[in-house]
């Protein structure tokens, strides 16, 4: 039984664009199975039409108003905070369909008692450290996002408590999980690259991802061949006088291994382009001073998101385990693919990793060189909970609609396809010609299409 989380502030404010913009913070507990456990503050901003008519509304008009159909928006990630609702492009989609709008920062993340290093070590030791972030995974999130729901409609009709819930990529997992523990709670799901495998490890999902990371790999080198020698060049400088030979300004080790995770953008819209980029700079800056520049290091620097997003890089793996270890799956994965080699003397192109997590990062990484025991404890644990009930998921009675890339990097496409068949009654739009951004690289083509599924429009 879930209750509802405490408000402890609201306060609002407008916006450009005609938007009327609360910010709340509410209080619930940080282990849902233990109720009296130490508070855990979570922060979400809404958004709402503001408009100033001829005529001032009534009582009755307004108290109407305030009762408009909410819709959840949970971030992809996981450990990625909301932007605001007036910085996202679609929200006036959302805002015009008459919803209001919702993004919560997910528990770790954003102002929701955001997860780093230092605030991990006023926890207690690494043990309770491991143990504190086993609560920051989709179970806890929907748990939240449930007591949230309660909180924000206590007063109202009970046939109106239900909201709408959208989500990107982790928060389609989310959603899942959602639809699984507490489906009476939500009047329709959209999905946006988020049908999630439904596994109890991540080493098919790693099996799978490596896969589609080689195809990005041959398209990158196929649209920009003269890269092959270039990042042969940059990788041979890194690894001169080994890992630690280029350092950052946030005192990390850009090492070759980590420097060849900037594959992690391939898969957006635009993403080759991108590391494209960034070699052709750091190719350059050897040509001309033999060394990298402050500058060009701190480009790449700023294309990972680890550092600042430690959930993203230490529970990235746990979030697809039920009952069964991590065990470090990506790095396991990768040492039977000889062609993820990091020879630069070799013939064959040095491939780019994706979305991937690996053990040497705790040593790579500013952030994560304090956390080696609580991500070492958390790769070993066994005991993670379901996520997902397929009996209820069977007999699903909550409209769902998703968008489903066929292209996709990060969530491999036949196992969305699959979860999408477990679900029952959810409509799925497909397309070759949009990444797993397209939520925010595509918001008109890739909205309009999933709002047609929901008009029941499509032919």
């Amino acid at each position: 039984m879930i209750s509802a989380a405490k408000i402890i502030e609201q306060r609002s404010h407008m916006v450009p664009g005609k938007i009327k913009i609360t910010e709340y913070f509410f209080e619930v507990p940080t282990h849902w199975h233990k109720a009296d456990s130490r508070p855990l503050r979570l922060f979400a901003r809404s958004a709402r039409k503001a408009e100033k008519p001829a005529e001032p509304a009534s009582g009755e008009d307004e108290a109407k108003k305030q009762q408009t159909p909410w819709m959840l928006f949970l971030q992809g990630g996981p450990g990625f905070g909301c932007r605001s609702p007036h910085e996202m492009a679609w929200a006036h989609q959302v805002l015009d369909r008459g919803y209001q709008l919702l993004c919560l920062d997910q528990r770790g993340t954003g102002l929701s008692s955001a997860v780093s290093a230092s605030t991990l070590g006023l926890r207690g030791d690494d043990e309770t450290q491991a143990n504190y972030l086993k609560s920051f995974r989709a179970d806890s999130i929907v748990r939240d996002c449930e007591a949230v729901r309660l909180a924000l409609t206590h007063d109202w009709p009970e046939e109106k408590r239900q909201w709408s819930v959208a989500g990107q990529s982790f928060g389609g997992f989310c959603i899942t999980t959602y639809l699984s523990m507490f489906p009476a709670g939500l009047r329709e799901a959209f999905f946006f690259g988020g049908l999630p495998p439904l596994v109890k490890n991540p080493d098919e999902v790693y099996q799978r991802a490596f896969k589609k990371v080689t195809q990005r790999n041959e398209a990158y080198y196929q649209k920009y061949p003269e890269d092959v020698a270039r990042v042969k060049q940059i990788v041979s400088l890194l690894q001169r006088f080994g890992d630690s030979t280029v350092r950052l300004s946030g005192e990390g080790s850009l090492s070759a291994r980590r420097f060849l995770q900037l594959g992690i953008n391939f898969g957006f819209h635009g993403g080759i382009d991108a590391v494209h980029e960034l070699v052709l700079r750091a190719s350059n800056d050897l040509d001309v001073f033999g060394h990298l520049t402050r500058p060009t290091r701190s480009a790449i620097e700023a294309a990972f998101p680890f550092d600042d997003h430690i959930i993203y890089a230490i529970l990235h793996e746990p979030i697809y385990c039920q009952g069964q270890p991590a065990n470090w799956s990506a790095d396991r994965i990768r040492a039977t693919l000889p062609e993820y080699h990091t020879d630069p003397a070799q013939d064959s192109p040095l491939l780019f990793t994706g979305e991937m997590v690996f053990p040497w990062m705790l040593d790579d990484y500013t952030e994560l060189r304090g956390l080696k025991r609580q991500a070492e404890l958390l790769a070993a644990a066994d005991d993670w909970p379901a996520l997902y009930d397929e009996e209820q998921l069977a007999r699903n009675e909550v409209p769902t609609y998703a968008a489903v890339y066929m292209e996709d990097m990060y969530v491999d496409f036949d196992f969305s396809i699959q979860t999408a068949r477990k679900i029952k009654g959810c409509k799925t739009y497909v397309t070759n010609v949009m990444y797993h951004d397209a939520v925010r690289s595509r918001m008109d083509e890739v909205w309009r299409n999933i709002w047609a599924l929901r008009d029941d429009v499509i032919d």
